[in-house]
Order: structure tokens, then sequence, then C-alpha cells
């Protein structure tokens, strides 16, 4: 496993890759240890694209990551997750909603376990989740992280073109 360090606007991220894709993005936390393998080695092999891609995203000028991803999960989980990457850059919805689109409306407190455990966060945007009240709940950099990316899309997003009628 290859990984490195990217400083970001919402602080440092912890980047990590191996050759079958990104297996790791870490937000880094002072109540939270680094989760360095014994066997990683620190480099940006296997992370060009991923820093050259995030770089775009915190400048506003990329709305979709195409990376090669290699999280590891349960199969229940990686649904959970390829739902996710289906959300709209700048959009939102509910734990329920989600729930709803992986076909299992009764399991927003297990997408909600699934959303938290994801270890791709921004790539896999799990920011893009929230209660049913459109209230902001949990994130795994924390909530005033989680209202900055979503500010960002939105100040950032495509607009709809004026149209006179």
């Amino acid at each position: 496993m290859i990984y490195d360090y990217l400083d970001t606007p919402i602080g440092r991220l912890l980047l990590a890759a191996d050759e079958h894709g990104l297996r790791h993005v870490e937000f880094e936390r002072a109540d939270q240890g680094k989760r360095i393998g014994p066997s990683w080695r620190r480099g940006r092999q296997r992370l060009g694209a991923v820093v050259e891609q995030l770089e775009a995203y915190f400048s506003g000028e990329l709305r979709a990551f195409d990376l090669p991803l290699a999280a590891e999960g349960t199969a229940f989980r990686k649904n959970v997750w390829d739902e996710l990457a289906r959300i709209p850059y700048g959009g939102t919805i509910s734990y329920g909603e989600l729930a709803r689109r992986i076909g299992d409306p009764s399991a927003s407190r297990a997408v909600g376990a699934a959303n938290g455990a994801n270890p791709l966060p921004i790539i896999v945007p799990c920011h893009r989740v929230i209660g049913a009240n459109g209230r902001l709940t949990g994130f795994g950099g924390g909530l005033p992280l989680k209202q900055w990316l979503l500010d960002h899309e939105r100040r950032h997003a495509p607009r709809a073109p004026f149209a006179l009628a």
C-alpha cells in the first residue's frame, strides 16, 4: 500500500492506494489515530490522479471523480457506496431516500452505518446524505467539514440558464 498526505482547504487528508485502486481517504483529526499499516510505504506512486482530481475538486473545477476505487466492505456496504456515488454534485438526499434507492426502505439505520464506514469520503460523497428533517447528521470529518463541502459544491454547481418566459 502506498500512502501520502494532501493539504486541502478542509485540512490534511491521508490517501492510500494499491495496485487495485484507491483504498482510503481519511481526515486528519486530533482525536483519531492514523491507520497506517506496517507494510505501507510513503510515496506518490498510484496517487497522482487522486491528488490531481482532489485539487481540481477543491478549486471548484471537478464535479465527478474518475478513479479506480478499491474500497473493502460487505456487499451491502458496497451497494450503499455505489448509490452514494450517484448523488449529484451539489445535491443532498436523506438516509431514508438512500435506503429506498438501494431497495430496502426500512434500512435507514443500516444505510447510516454503511455511510459512516465509507473509506473514501469526498470521492464517494457521503457528505451529501442528510437527516430527513434537512439537518446535517454524522460525518467522519465532523459537521463543520460536512457543511463546508456542501457549501463548496453549491457555490460551484452548474446553474440552470436563466430564461425569459
